[in-house]
């Protein structure tokens, strides 16, 4: 889910097992040339959303890798499938209320642009919920540092099959 936090840990949990640090995000934007914001606003999410599936089906190819999928990822069911066939994926979870508070200090968060950002926060959550689940391990966030968290993901990648 945005705000979670994906990139902080992920970059830390990258360097912890000495493995590369992909944000797709980071590289929609570098391969648009612009910000998602943008993206969305000048090409709409149709046009996003195709691009994020080619760039993550690239990405989750490599090896030796954390990646941060862009929060709306993982509905995609290629995606979805490719992640589960090919890495251990984490739903970073934390709480709604803390969510909402991460998400009012951010204002480059295209689905939630002029909206009230605690009303649809709470949509996209409960809707994606569902399909997070599906994810090989949930952890749940709240009142965890991220170090803490990071140490958590590397004893649940340890044990899993990797």
């Amino acid at each position: 889910m945005m705000g979670v936090g994906k990139s902080t840990i992920g970059k830390n949990l990258a360097k912890k097992l000495k493995y590369n640090f992909i944000d797709v995000d980071k590289l929609i934007e570098d391969h648009e040339g612009s910000s998602i914001n943008l993206i969305f606003k000048n090409k709409g999410e149709k046009y996003f959303r195709k691009i994020e599936c080619d760039i993550s089906l690239s990405q989750l190819k490599k090896e030796k890798s954390v990646i941060s999928l862009g929060g709306g990822a993982f509905l995609n069911t290629a995606i979805r499938r490719n992640t589960k066939k090919l890495s251990v994926s984490f739903w970073l979870d934390l709480p709604i209320g803390e969510l909402i508070k991460r998400l009012k200090k951010n204002t480059r968060r295209p689905l939630l642009f002029k909206k009230n950002i605690a009303e649809t926060a709470k949509k996209i959550y409960f809707y994606r919920k569902k399909i997070y689940n599906k994810a090989d391990f949930r952890i749940k966030c709240n009142s965890l540092k991220p170090n803490e968290i990071v140490n958590k993901i590397m004893d649940l990648y340890e044990k899993s099959d990797n």
